[in-house]
């Protein structure tokens, strides 16, 4: 058994908290918002997860997991202290560290006897030496410490999963001790353990995101090009996901990537790879493509509704992925505000995320459920694709419309199902099962001949 502290009990540092006190050990979860320190300890959490809630009340039941506002108290015991704050997108896409030097400053006046510190935050290249740089320089005393980089990858929907059963654990540090300690303290996890130093494991977590953010808006780019010569993008990935060079995830054409991480990731490591003197074209193609992703699912309704001003257009999901109440640079919230720009009245419906899209997009009319969200709707876009969503009675959901239009931006539905339901069916690159007319993909030259 280990003490922890685990500075910041978002989403990353209460899963992460959590989930340390489910492996044994004592975990004191700190942050300074009274009120979210308030709640926590009511059982009450700030963001949905699922099984989160489940674990988290466990491990306090148990005594292993508190809450703190208290530096002091937090790091009174412990061994490890993981930084796990937020680092949201500065004004030119860099990452603003502003919490991360808050955390340093208050780990440094606190600790009174030697810390292994981690940072779990995503960070810029280079945070863990300014990190010990900080903890250095305000320190009432010289107390021996450790920077260690240990990124996170946990997914949004799945993240108790994801940290129980890691692909791997990446650590970061220029002192191997420090390091084989962390390395000890993930061992029941049984994942491989990657250790290097701090800034190849704060740029593995960069490449990561990049890559898997630039995989989502490659299979989009196909899309764009099955529509135009009628193939199906769905087949194509499929076909393409078999090689195990290239592998299944992240091949589902869609609204593009959303969500606290990729969309942040990507600009900061742009930004970084500029303030290096480097141009990263293909992280400026990626990003461009995914922001196309939102206007061109647009279009597919104007091309189905005609005028957009003064129609009613519904949204199903609001959330930027299944299983999550986060709407942080979710596609659907994008979506409402070129529908609204255009003059439609935009309605929407999400199992969990209504709470919160409400207070940020108060514009947005919300529905209880889906049948009350298509009543007199124009068309309906679906934008998250909730299982919930893929089990609705489509007959009674098609009596309800005004006109039964309908765009699947995340390819959940048969085409033929929906036509035979009555819809006028759009989706993402589905080639002849999404034509509204026949287009003959003899619009191409044929194999092995020259067009003229």
């Amino acid at each position: 058994m280990k003490n922890i502290c685990v500075i910041g009990v978002g989403y990353v540092g209460l899963v992460t908290a959590a989930g340390f006190a489910d492996l044994g050990n004592r975990v004191s979860a700190l942050d300074i918002n009274q009120e979210r320190i308030d709640h926590l300890r009511q059982g009450i959490l700030p963001i949905f997860e699922p099984g989160l809630e489940e674990v988290v009340r466990r491990n306090v039941g148990a005594g292993r997991l508190t809450f703190t506002t208290s530096y002091a108290e937090a790091l009174q015991a412990a061994e490890f202290a993981f930084i796990a704050v937020g680092t949201p997108e500065g004004v030119d896409g860099e990452a603003d560290l502003q919490y991360v030097r808050a955390a340093a400053e208050a780990i440094a006046r606190a600790m009174n006897h030697p810390l292994i510190v981690i940072n779990k935050s995503t960070v810029p290249v280079g945070t863990g030496d300014w990190v010990a740089d900080i903890i250095r320089a305000h320190q009432p005393e010289s107390i021996p410490f450790a920077v260690v980089s240990c990124p996170e990858f946990l997914r949004e929907g799945s993240a108790i999963f994801d940290f129980q059963n890691p692909a791997r654990t990446v650590l970061g540090s220029l002192d191997r001790e420090a390091a084989s300690k962390v390395a000890q303290l993930h061992l029941p996890l049984r994942a491989p353990i990657v250790i290097t130093d701090l800034r190849t494991a704060e740029m593995i977590k960069y490449a990561s995101n990049a890559f898997l953010a630039t995989k989502i808006s490659f299979i989009n780019e196909i899309a764009n090009i099955c529509e135009a010569l009628g193939a199906d993008v769905k087949e194509v990935a499929a076909g393409m996901g078999y090689d195990p060079r290239i592998g299944r995830y992240f091949l589902d054409a869609g609204l593009g990537y959303g969500g606290s991480c990729f969309p942040k990731d990507v600009k900061a490591l742009t930004y970084m790879a500029q303030v290096q003197g480097r141009n990263p074209h293909l992280l400026a193609a990626v990003m461009e493509i995914n922001d196309d992703r939102r206007r061109l699912i647009v279009d597919r309704v104007a091309e189905l509704v005609g005028e957009l001003h003064g129609a009613t257009i519904g949204l199903l999901g609001l959330a930027f992925k299944p299983n999550t109440d986060d709407i942080r640079d979710a596609p659907a919230l994008s979506i409402a505000r070129l529908l609204q720009e255009r003059g439609a009245q935009v309605r929407a419906y999400d199992p969990v995320a209504m709470e919160g899209t409400a207070r940020l997009a108060p514009s947005i009319e919300m529905k209880p459920d889906p049948y009350a969200l298509a009543e007199g709707c124009q068309a309906l876009v679906v934008c998250t694709e909730w299982n919930e969503f893929r089990n609705l009675d489509l007959p009674r959901l098609c009596k309800a419309m005004r006109k039964p239009n309908i765009v699947d931006g995340r390819n959940i539905y048969d085409a033929g199902e929906m036509r035979q339901a009555g819809f006028h069916y759009r989706g993402v690159g589905r080639g002849y099962n999404d034509a509204l007319e026949a287009k003959p993909a003899a619009a191409a030259a044929a194999p092995g001949e020259k067009r003229r």
